[in-house]
């Protein structure tokens, strides 16, 4: 009698890759090996009622902490039984009929650490009256967990030969029971798979392409330090030429040659990086001396001349339009009507002539902008990585404020600035006579512009015979037009004040307390 029951036993027992078969209808016996690569073998025997179907199906992507999902590879899936096992779409199916099946796969990242997670029922379509299930691995488990739920498992325990058996009875259909097995440190390599989960914030996860891409961005940003730094170094303003160093200005042919063409319009920018009223008197009395204005006796009134031809650049026209829209203005209606500098014409004549740098650099980056933006969004509702879109939005910003910071002058432009400084370091003394008138009335919006009107009068009014005024009306001296040069800078001064008045008045009235009414002053 005691051998029949052994030999009952051995047959229930099976191989010993095969676990004991269920006894029980609507049972499981379960055999669970961890290989030394940290892959999980699993053989599930599932008894199903005569008549009667069962189907699971296995979630193999799981919520994890973080905004990340676990992800589970099962492989190798082989059915020895009634039914069909697959793989598809994140998802292990299984689908049983009548009698006893026999389902072996192999699972890839159950391993996280030294931790081994696997869901031994789930996803079941009818309820188990029973499972049993046994662990092993190739060192015995310091510790086990098991959950029906919430809830522990009936049994979880290690046996006195190392092996950790589960049980339980009753599972409603659908119910979960997950095993976790903690092994000794370095017993199988981790081999969990943690991706960003399907959610928008799943989509802004940090995964190791995002950590490149932010890598690459803290490596742009050093480069753009760097450029930005050592472009610094050539500041707007540049330094006085050494008491040693003369410009001799070049006149051709009886002509007046400037540095490349430089204009006294140009000088605010070129030096000190801003144009203001003195850029522009310098460039009305320039367009005096080259005869497209004229000056009265009484020195009050511009008159037109000439008109506005193709020898003037756009800077220029604009200037001549705004200041003289009519035949003939007074300083006074000029200080009324506030006429400012053609900041943009100037800068693109700057441009034009490749003294200054055009904003490519701000360009791009605003597209970059506004594409990572773009990107942004797009990877945050399809694919994820959003973070890659930020990087990208980060670095046009980036780029556009290397921009703003760079100074806009070039190397070109510097050497121009420097040479401009020696328009007014030219001698009166080493002109011929002939060529005296034509250099003082030339070089006087330079001085002007570069505020050395005074030592440029002073040099040419000193002479035993100064050269005359040309493109005044009355018989005047260096020194007059000189103060004509003062009057016309403090006209357009004068103008910009009236403006910022005018601007803040307007502005006032505004941030005055309710109920209090401003005092009307005697005209």
């Amino acid at each position: 009698m005691l051998a029949g029951a052994l030999l009952a036993l051995a047959l229930a027992a099976g191989p010993a890759d095969q676990p004991p078969l269920p006894t029980v209808p609507q049972s499981a016996e379960i055999q669970l090996k961890v290989q030394r690569d940290g892959s999980l073998s699993v053989v599930e025997a599932i008894s199903v009622p005569d008549g009667g179907t069962m189907d699971r199906r296995v979630a193999l992507r799981v919520a994890a902490p973080h905004h990340r999902d676990r992800v589970y590879g099962v492989r190798d899936v082989v059915l020895e039984g009634r039914g069909t096992a697959s793989v598809a779409d994140d998802a292990f199916t299984v689908h049983l009929t009548s009698g006893t099946s026999i389902v072996r796969y192999t699972v890839d990242g159950a391993v996280a650490g030294d931790r081994v997670t696997w869901e031994l029922a789930g996803g079941w379509t009818a309820d188990l009256k029973f499972l049993r299930a046994s662990f092993a691995a190739p060192k015995i488990p310091t510790a086990v967990d098991c959950l029906v739920g919430d809830l522990p498992c009936a049994a979880a325990q290690i046996d006195h030969a190392g092996l950790t058996r589960f049980s339980q009875q009753n599972l409603a259909a659908g119910q979960r029971m997950t095993a976790t097995v903690e092994l000794p440190a370095g017993t199988v390599p981790a081999n969990e798979v943690l991706v960003p989960a399907k959610t928008i914030a799943g989509a802004f996860v940090l995964t190791t392409p995002v950590s490149w891409a932010w890598a690459a961005f803290a490596a742009l940003l050093l480069a753009l330090s760097t450029w930005v730094a050592l472009a610094r170094r050539r500041h707007f303003h540049v330094k006085v030429p050494s008491p040693g160093w003369h410009f001799h200005v070049k006149v051709p042919g009886g002509g007046f040659a400037s540095p490349e063409g430089v204009l006294p319009g140009h000088t605010g920018l070129l030096l000190r990086g801003r144009a203001g009223p003195l850029d522009l008197a310098a460039t009305v009395l320039d367009l005096a001396v080259r005869n497209y204005l004229w000056v009265s006796d009484d020195g009050t009134r511009l008159t037109r001349r000439n008109p506005a031809d193709e020898h003037l650049s756009p800077f220029e026209r604009a200037v001549f339009d705004a200041v003289l829209p009519e035949e003939t203005v007074t300083l006074a209606e000029l200080r009324q009507r506030h006429v400012e500098v053609p900041r943009a014409e100037l800068a693109a004549d700057l441009v034009r002539r490749g003294w200054f740098a055009t904003r490519r650099l701000r360009r791009a980056g605003v597209r970059i902008a506004c594409y990572g933006g773009f990107l942004t969004v797009l990877l945050a509702f399809t694919v994820g990585y959003a973070q890659l879109g930020v990087v990208l939005a980060l670095a046009g910003v980036a780029a556009v404020a290397a921009s703003a910071a760079l100074p806009a002058r070039r190397r070109a432009g510097a050497e121009v600035a420097h040479r401009l400084r020696g328009v007014v370091a030219t001698r009166a003394k080493d002109l011929d006579k002939p060529q005296r008138e034509l250099v003082f009335s030339r070089g006087l919006p330079y001085a002007l512009a570069l505020g050395e009107l005074a030592s440029w009068v002073a040099a040419f009014d000193g002479l035993k015979h100064p050269p005359t005024v040309y493109w005044h009306a009355g018989d005047i001296t260096p020194d007059q037009a000189g103060c004509f040069a003062t009057a016309l800078a403090g006209t357009f001064a004068a103008a910009r004040r009236g403006r910022l008045l005018d601007e803040a008045a307007r502005v006032t009235p505004s941030q005055q307390p309710v109920g209090t009414q401003a005092t009307a002053r005697p005209s």
